[in-house]
């Protein structure tokens, strides 16, 4: 089995001509966009044409950024990715020029619902065009975006890139080696626990060498996103991130009250760990992913993938075969290595019905899991396959829903026939995930929260960096956490806070998580018959609100009750841990 993703689908080489005459096509087709708005033509037509070259444009612009980003990916120092990177950025401004055009020109037409009544083109992205007519009211005024747009080059985009190369170039000195990061990272899941704290230690001692790049990107791109929320007249950064993921305040501070009022269960899972491990107060930061029980054991690839064909395909037969095929066709880049990024991500290539992952795998079940979470992300694109690019823009809280429902599964059908001392085991590495989903992620909103607070008055330093997230994980993790042995420098490794154009990248991943809890008790009540609901509810999440798109299972986000019942299955969970930790 190759292990390495195969990139050649879109294009062969940097050199290839299909891509050489895409990156010429794209601005070609911007050209062909300005001239469309110009024409002297009734709006249906203009509007029908528009959308018309939109579709083809956003497949070309797919093709070509994914080909390059995705190589960078895999591999930070390929000059070619990264010259045609800057070359990409340049035309894209032009094209979100052009996209701001076309949006102003929508929110103007007092017509629309007529224009779509009469139009059968239209009618299958009425959604988008309704929901440009209303983010109209947020578009940088013409005169400025230009040059807006043209300083973010050299702003937030510039300093996202530079974090990427910094983290992804970036090594640890480890008992005499020089590893890639996310080779020491993923020692926390090793079975000795003097791999881990070594490990945990020479992370910590490495960002030495980038914390203070990294703290200038951070700054950066934090003051970047407030200047952008003033000008497209929001007030705030957290009111334009919940604008674009179609999200409410009602239903985040449904959510996040919940999850503080569960906190004491995952506090209790902590000390629990951490005693089993014979640490007296609290869990040290680098036992965190610790694995438990004897039944802890290290899985090849090929061991995964026999895991998750078996296991997902209880669900449906389908997904085995989706799972099969994600590996036949090489969609995975399986191992670290130097130059390659950390984490894990799928991205989709919607014209050609397929996706692609990167992933970091050491043999963890915990990995297998990770796998079953990307290739999840890689179902939802299935599910959206054949529908207008203009109605496939998943917010990000929807995009983790079946993510979250494959972690689910796995866990719940590998528990069934599980002894106890598996139990104990599996058990540790559902609650380990949902504790950073859900306590981990709120410690990363309270701390983002203060730095694009603190930035209206100046630039963080690197120890107040630091202490800002040492004071978040206290006000997360609490006592669960040892005091001494915790990590400052989780601003520094997760590139989430980086995401030009994408902040407060963390409150998502807690919805996801008790909202996919949510979905799959859905089908556990429902059985088969909620098969096609819930690739139904994937299909529609570009085409509703959350409440909406969530309201068609009958589930109401705006309510703390819902949150509440899907942590509950959490507490189950620790409930049941505590006891076996107990017995172990």
């Amino acid at each position: 089995m190759e292990h390495t993703w195969d990139l050649s689908f879109l294009y062969s080489s940097f050199e290839d001509e299909a891509f050489l005459t895409d990156v010429k096509k794209w601005p070609e087709m911007i050209a062909e966009q300005k001239a469309l708005l110009a024409a002297d033509i009734d709006d249906q037509t203009k509007l029908e044409q528009l959308f018309e070259l939109d579709e083809a444009m956003s497949a070309l612009v797919d093709r070509l950024y994914g080909y390059v980003s995705l190589t960078l990916a895999a591999d930070a120092h390929n000059a070619a990715a990264a010259q045609y990177e800057d070359k990409l950025a340049l035309i894209s401004n032009d094209s979100r020029l052009v996209g701001s055009a076309i949006t102003r020109y929508v929110g103007s037409l007092s017509n629309l619902e007529e224009i779509l009544a009469a139009s059968a083109k239209l009618q299958p992205i009425a959604f988008a065009l309704r929901e440009m007519a209303e983010s109209a009211r947020h578009t940088i005024p013409a005169e400025i975006e230009p040059w807006i747009l043209q300083m973010s080059l050299s702003g937030g985009s510039a300093f996202s890139q530079l974090r990427d190369k910094l983290d992804s170039t970036h090594t640890v000195e480890y008992r005499g080696e020089s590893l890639p990061l996310p080779a020491v990272r993923g020692m926390a899941y090793d079975g000795d626990s003097s791999v881990r704290k070594d490990a945990y230690e020479a992370e910590i001692a490495s960002y030495k060498k980038i914390e203070l790049p990294m703290s200038y990107c951070l700054n950066s791109i934090k003051m970047e996103a407030r200047t952008l929320a003033k000008a497209k007249g929001f007030d705030s950064v957290l009111d334009m991130t919940l604008d674009s993921n179609r999200m409410d305040r009602e239903t985040l501070d449904a959510m996040i009250t919940a999850i503080r009022e569960y906190l004491p269960h995952f506090r209790r899972y902590l000390r629990a760990k951490g005693k089993y491990l014979g640490h007296t107060d609290g869990l040290p930061f680098y036992d965190l992913f610790a694995p438990v029980g004897k039944a802890s054991k290290a899985y090849t690839i090929e061991e995964a993938r026999e895991v998750l064909l078996r296991e997902m395909g209880k669900f449906t037969p389908e997904m085995a075969q989706f799972i099969d095929n994600a590996f036949e066709q090489r969609w995975i880049d399986v191992y670290p290595r130097e130059g390659k990024s950390g984490g894990a991500f799928c991205a989709s290539a919607h014209a050609y019905d397929r996706s692609i992952v990167l992933t970091n795998f050491q043999g963890s079940f915990s990995d297998i899991s990770t796998l079953a979470h990307e290739l999840g992300h890689a179902w939802h694109n299935r599910c959206l396959a054949g529908l207008p690019f203009a109605m496939i823009n998943t917010p990000m809280p929807l995009a983790e829903t079946a993510s979250i429902f494959n972690e689910t599964m796995l866990s719940h059908q590998v528990l069934k026939s599980a002894s106890e001392e598996e139990q104990f085991t599996l058990l540790e590495a559902s609650l380990m995930e949902s504790t950073q989903t859900c306590v981990d992620i709120l410690s990363r909103y309270l701390f983002e929260t203060e730095v694009i607070d603190t930035r209206a008055d100046h630039a963080m330093t690197v120890d107040e960096l630091k202490d800002a997230m040492l004071r978040a994980q206290e006000a997360t993790y609490g006592d669960g956490l040892s005091k001494d042995v915790r990590h400052p420098y989780m601003w520094a490794c997760k590139s989430h806070y980086y995401s030009s154009g994408f902040n407060f990248y963390n409150f998502p991943y807690a919805f996801g998580e008790l909202f996919g809890k949510g979905v799959f008790a859905q089908y556990l009540k429902e059985g088969d018959a909620f098969v096609p609901k819930y690739c139904q509810l994937l299909r529609s999440c570009g085409s509703g609100t959350i409440a909406e798109v969530a309201a068609s299972v009958g589930i109401d986000v705006r309510s703390a009750d819902f949150w509440r019942a899907s942590l509950e299955v959490v507490k189950s969970e620790i409930d049941r841990f505590c006891d076996l930790c107990e017995k172990q």
